[in-house]
């Protein structure tokens, strides 16, 4: 299983396209590759995944930084439209499990799909929801 949920193996689903191996078919790869490239805290990529305006090299090692200081739990794809994914990332610091609920936009550019820009959505785990520690309880009866 790859590591942002799909049922193909990682080097198959989103290994490829952050090796550059192959590029995204569509706006809900690419985003799924970001979060693979955020679970892997592989800063390089997701600057150069973004919109030639948005490539901060210096990015890159603040993404790593982060990256590397949460333990990603799973993503939730929840809308995707020709040009958007709206989805929710999940990540536990050293004290609580947060959800990152973004709808991300995505523009091609020079032929290859790019993140360009993304809402935030103020979003918490609800209690009844399950757990997103995978432990298949819910939530209030285990992490919260």
């Amino acid at each position: 299983m790859c590591i942002c949920g799909n049922e193909k193996d990682f080097n198959e689903c989103c290994g490829g396209i952050i090796s550059c191996k192959r590029s995204a078919k569509n706006p809900e790869e690419l985003m799924r590759s970001r979060y693979s490239a955020y679970v892997r805290a592989d800063g390089r990529y997701l600057v150069k995944s973004a919109v030639k305006e948005n490539q901060v090299e210096e990015d890159a090692a603040l993404i790593q930084e982060f990256s590397n200081s949460v333990d990603w739990l799973k993503l939730d794809v929840i809308n995707v439209t020709e040009d958007t994914v709206e989805f929710k990332a999940y990540y536990k610091d050293e004290e609580t499990i947060h959800v990152l609920h973004e709808k991300s936009n995505f523009i091609l550019e020079d032929g290859i799909w790019k993140y360009k820009d993304g809402e935030l959505y103020n979003s918490k785990i609800e209690r009844n929801e399950s757990c997103p520690c995978g432990s298949g309880k819910k939530f209030k009866k285990c992490c919260a």
